[in-house]
């Protein structure tokens, strides 16, 4: 490379986050509403065709929440002390470096993907870190602010009639939302996992139970006459027309046969999915793993024309015995994360989409006497690939115990303003909120050059 655990593992705020991802999947609130919510998300193609991509068409962000730990996976410390090498032996990658034993798999594809040893965030608490991630800033009281999915979708709007922002099964509990933008900006949740055992089908994406396509078209009907009625009563003929064009749209898309398939696994074929991995379960929650069928329902989706993907795949916040934790969740994670790369690089997707793969923080740099580690936001790791990243480089080091960058630290708004203009989106760029307050789209940062193709 060129150089430049279980549901009650965890600290209290980490299970708490986990709690609210099961409570968010309850909320996602689409049932009988989808026509009208994506004729919300429909509405704005045609106003936001003017605007020009960057290198970056498409974003599939994966997030490893929980605090996941660089010095077990991509930055290695096989040279130090007992109590800070950790548990795991190391494997050499295609291009010279060193990654934790169980990445064997990504040590293979290492010529696809950059690997940012110097990440710097500003706090080691799960909901402000995660927040701030997602959205460029920390929480306060005054101000709610969008994620970087909404910002991209408020900037871009839908193609292809495909909503522009999808959560892969659902929105992380203490990310946000939309914030100051529209709620019209918000993901589209799926309500429903890929990954998990029988069969998947997004709610949204069907009608309701005991709904036929008769009744829905004499719901049609009655929706015209009703509105035949307020032209009548001279109500806004040009909002009339428009709502009528896009819930045409909109119900055009729930019988969609290419957004059926986007949405659906059905048509992969056996080899596609042993490259992303199958019949991984995770033993301490007895379930499916699912991050690899989640990362090939991405690939769908982007491929479809979906302009930005989240995904979680949690549970690393390993206070006690860090060795079982990745021992159960790092090979399915290996294996979807190295086939997605390889696909996307097959298909001609990869130059023109990022793969973002985040933590909130890392873990501290020595084991405690748990045989774990706790949380650390000094140094740690994360992951870009495609988008018009530099492939197969190892930016910035970590020091000789992974407590501080020893070169080129990238400050997380650094990270997220690099991120953006690969998007071709200005981070600097001010937003409206409340309609009058212009605001930064990421506080700070700025451009970290050396990452970039040139």
């Amino acid at each position: 490379m060129k150089r430049q655990q279980s549901d009650r593992s965890g600290c209290d705020s980490y299970r708490q986050l986990a709690r609210m991802n099961r409570r968010q999947a309850l909320r996602v609130g689409f049932c009988g509403a989808l026509g009208l919510s994506l004729s919300d998300l429909l509405r704005r193609e045609a106003s936001a065709a003017s605007k020009k991509d960057g290198p970056a068409k498409s974003i599939i962000h994966l997030n490893l929440g929980g605090g996941f730990a660089s010095q077990e996976s991509f930055d290695p410390k096989p040279e130090a002390p007992a109590e800070y090498r950790g548990p795991f032996n190391v494997t050499k990658t295609k291009t010279g470096e060193l990654f934790s034993e169980h990445f064997g798999r990504m040590a293979q594809v290492a010529d696809k993907f950059t690997v940012v040893r110097s990440c710097q965030c500003r706090i080691p608490d799960h909901g402000l870190a995660t927040y701030h991630l997602f959205t460029g800033y920390l929480p306060t009281t005054v101000i709610d602010y969008p994620q970087m999915g909404a910002v991209v979708s408020q900037h871009f709007g839908p193609r292809e009639n495909m909503p522009a922002y999808v959560a892969v099964p659902n929105q992380n509990g203490f990310a946000g939302g939309t914030g100051y933008l529209s709620s019209k900006f918000g993901a589209f949740q799926l309500g429903a996992d890929p990954g998990d055992s029988g069969p998947f089908r997004v709610k949204d994406f069907s009608l309701p139970a005991g709904l036929t396509m008769e009744q829905l078209e004499r719901r049609r009907v009655a929706r015209q006459i009703v509105e035949q009625r307020l032209r009548k009563l001279d109500g806004d003929v040009d909002q009339l027309n428009t709502q009528d064009e896009f819930f045409a749209q909109a119900q055009t898309l729930l019988t969609s046969a290419k957004a059926q398939a986007a949405f659906s696994l059905n048509d992969e074929p056996e080899h596609i999915r042993k490259l992303y991995g199958t019949g991984y379960r995770l033993k301490a929650r007895n379930a499916p793993a699912a991050v690899n069928e989640r990362l090939l329902l991405s690939r769908r989706l982007v491929e479809a024309g979906v302009r930005f993907v989240t995904i979680d795949y949690g549970g690393w916040d390993s206070h006690s015995n860090i060795k079982s934790d990745f021992e159960d969740k790092a090979p399915p994670l290996d294996h979807a994360i190295a086939g997605l790369l390889t696909d996307l690089d097959q298909r001609g997707l990869l130059q023109s989409t990022l793969v973002m793969i985040t933590s909130e923080f890392g873990r501290t740099p020595k084991v405690n006497n748990d045989n774990g580690r706790d949380h650390w936001a000094r140094s740690y790791s994360m992951i870009l690939a495609g988008g018009g990243i530099q492939r197969g480089l190892i930016y910035g080091a970590s020091d000789a115990t992974a407590s501080e960058p020893a070169r080129d630290p990238v400050p997380l708004e650094d990270f997220l303003h690099t991120v953006y203009h690969q998007l071709g989106i200005n981070a600097d760029e001010e937003l409206l909120a409340f309609g009058t307050r212009p605001i930064e789209i990421v506080n700070g940062g700025k451009l970290v050059k050396g990452l970039i193709q040139s």
